[in-house]
């Protein structure tokens, strides 16, 4: 475990120590998350950004819209077996569209 300190200036500024830079590999203008423990302590880590696409997903959606188009004789239903089994997976599964979604971590 690696303790570190920093100061807070006037208005209220600090550096963040090089080990935790590169612990958290930040660079300039990223952004810090902040969770206030009940028990006082603070965890701090690199915030994920929620407006930057996934870059794996976009390739994949990428690519099924290209292949839609260049074949569109492919593109079938899928089997009522199918349907019925993802379905009977979500029944019970309750969603909030309007709820911010959370990370595994949370």
């Amino acid at each position: 475990m690696l303790e570190l300190e920093s100061t807070l200036t006037d208005r209220y500024q600090t550096t963040v120590p090089g080990a935790v830079r590169r612990t958290l590999r930040l660079g300039k203008r990223d952004k810090l998350r902040y969770v206030v423990q009940p028990d006082g302590a603070v965890l701090l880590t690199r915030a994920v950004p929620v407006d930057v696409p996934d870059p794996v997903v976009g390739k994949f959606l990428q690519f099924i819209a290209s292949d839609m188009q260049a074949y569109p004789q492919r593109i079938r239903a899928l089997p009522a077996t199918v349907v019925r089994r993802a379905r009977a997976l979500i029944k019970k599964v309750k969603v909030d569209l309007e709820r911010p979604l959370r990370s595994a971590d949370e």
